[in-house]
C-alpha cells in the first residue's frame, strides 16, 4: 500500500523548457534547490541541496522527453525513499504539470506525505515565475540588506584587528539601503543577524533572512576592528531591476558601463609613478596595482559565469578559497606594468560585450537564466567601482 499527494500547475511555457527544468541542474537551481547536480538518466543521480543543509540525494527512474520525469526523492532524515512522477501536458496554448508524490503506507509517512503536498504546492508558483517572467520568486521576494560582500579570513581579521574568524565581511554598503542607513560600515563583520549567527558560508545570512520582508526591522551584531557592536536595521525591498531582452542592447547597455569604470580608472592613475602604483599602505594591503590584477581576475570570471550559464552547466565548488596573494602576484607580474593591466582590463570588457552580443536565441528564451546572467553583468561594474577609492588611497599612501 502507498499514498499519492498531487499537485497541479499551469506554465505559459514550452514543453521542452518544463522538461528541461526538471533534468539540468542549473535549472532546478533556478526555481527549486540552492545547489544540485544531476546526470538525467535511469539511474543518474539527483541531488538536490538547500541552504540550511536540507538535501534529497535520490536518482531520476524514468524520463520521457518533454511528456514526463520520475525520480526517487530521498530527503534528509526520511526513513526511505519516496518517489515523485512529473507529467507535462499541452493545455489552453501552456502546460500542465501535474506532480504526484508517491510514499509508502505507515502514519508516520502520513504526515510525511501531508508536507510534500504543501511543499509543492508553494514551489511549483515558482517554476511557473521562472519560466514565464525570468524572476525566481525566492530572490525577489526577500528582503536586502544592501551591501557587497567579500572574503574574511584569518588573516585578514588579524589585519583588521576583528577577534573572530567566522563572519561575513562588508566590501561595500548601499548609501541608499538599511545597512549603510543602520550605520554599517566597508570592513565590519557581521557575526549575528535576526539573533542567527552569520558565518563565512553566504549560505547563514539566507537562512537568517528567511520569513522576513522589507520593511521588517532585525537586530544586527557586528564588528569594527575589535569593537563589537549592535544596531537595529530596516530591511529593504527588493527592487526588480528592468533588463534589456535583446542582446545587443544589453550589449550596449553594459559596454556604456564600461567605458564610465574604464575611465575611471585610469583618471586614478593620471601622473602616477611605477613606484607609487607598486606601493602597499601596509602588510596584507593591496597596492594600486595588485587592485587592478583584482579586477582584471573578477572580470575573467564574470566571464567564466556567463560561458557556463549559456552552456547550461554550471561549476560545482565547495566554497571561495578568497583572493590568493599568489594569483594577485602572478596577474601583477604577467602585465608588469599599469598600462599593461589596464589593456588588459580593456580587452576582457570588449571580451564580454562580444559575447553578449552574440547571446543566442535559445538562451535567451530560458528566461531566468537570461535574466540573472543580464543583471549580473549590468551590475558587474559597481564592483569595480568599490576598488575606485581603495586605488586613490594607495596612491595616496605612497605620498606620505
Amino acid at each position: 500500500m502507498s499514498t499519492t499527494v498531487s499537485s497541479e500547475q499551469c506554465i505559459k511555457a514550452s514543453p521542452a523548457q518544463v522538461y528541461y527544468a526538471f533534468t539540468h541542474a542549473i535549472a532546478l537551481h533556478e526555481w527549486l534547490c540552492d545547489f544540485a547536480t544531476v546526470a538525467a538518466r535511469p539511474g543518474g543521480r539527483m541531488y538536490l541541496w538547500w541552504h540550511g543543509d536540507f538535501y534529497s540525494a535520490g536518482e531520476y527512474v524514468s524520463l520521457e522527453e518533454n511528456k514526463s520525469v520520475v525520480f526517487k526523492w530521498f530527503g534528509r532524515g526520511d526513513p526511505a525513499p519516496s518517489e515523485v512522477a512529473v507529467s507535462i501536458e499541452e493545455k489552453d496554448g501552456g502546460m500542465r504539470i501535474t506532480l504526484s508524490h508517491t510514499v509508502p503506507d505507515g502514519k508516520d509517512w502520513e504526515t510525511r506525505a501531508k508536507g510534500f503536498k504543501a511543499e509543492w504546492d508553494s514551489t511549483l508558483p515558482n517554476l511557473a515565475s521562472v519560466l514565464e517572467t525570468g524572476l525566481d520568486r525566492r530572490i525577489f521576494d526577500r528582503p536586502m540588506l544592501g551591501i557587497n560582500i567579500s572574503d574574511f579570513s584569518p588573516e585578514i581579521a588579524r589585519a583588521l584587528g576583528v577577534p573572530v574568524t567566522q563572519g561575513t565581511r562588508i566590501d561595500s554598503p548601499l548609501e541608499t539601503m538599511g545597512a549603510y542607513k543602520a550605520g554599517l560600515r566597508k570592513d565590519d563583520v557581521l557575526v549575528q543577524f535576526n539573533g542567527k549567527p552569520i558565518t563565512n558560508d553566504f549560505g547563514s545570512l539566507v537562512t537568517a533572512l528567511q520569513g522576513k520582508k522589507g520593511g521588517d526591522e532585525v537586530e544586527v551584531v557586528f564588528y569594527r576592528g575589535p569593537e563589537k557592536k549592535t544596531v537595529i536595521m530596516e530591511l529593504s525591498k527588493r527592487p526588480v531591476p528592468e533588463i534589456p531582452w535583446q542582446p545587443a542592447e544589453l550589449a550596449r547597455q553594459v559596454r556604456a558601463k564600461y567605458d564610465e569604470s574604464l575611465a575611471a580608472l585610469e583618471q586614478c592613475f593620471q601622473g602616477v609613478t611605477e613606484a607609487e602604483a607598486d606601493h602597499e599602505p601596509a602588510a596584507g594591503e593591496w597596492s594600486a596595482k595588485q587592485t587592478l590584477a583584482h579586477l582584471i581576475q573578477t572580470e575573467r570570471n564574470w566571464i567564466a559565469n556567463l560561458d557556463d550559464v549559456v552552456g547550461g552547466y554550471e561549476r560545482l565548488a565547495d566554497d571561495w578559497g578568497g583572493n590568493l596573494p599568489a594569483h594577485i602576484n602572478a596577474t601583477l607580474m604577467a602585465y608588469k606594468n599599469v598600462r599593461g593591466l589596464l589593456a588588459e582590463l580593456k580587452r576582457l570588457a570588449n571580451e564580454a560585450v562580444a559575447f553578449l552580443a552574440a547571446l543566442p536565441p535559445e538562451f535567451v528564451a530560458r528566461k531566468c537564466s537570461y535574466y540573472q546572467a543580464a543583471w549580473q553583468m549590468l551590475e558587474a561594474q559597481s564592483h569595480t567601482f568599490s576598488h575606485v577609492e581603495q586605488i586613490k588611497s594607495a596612491i595616496a599612501a605612497a605620498h606620505k
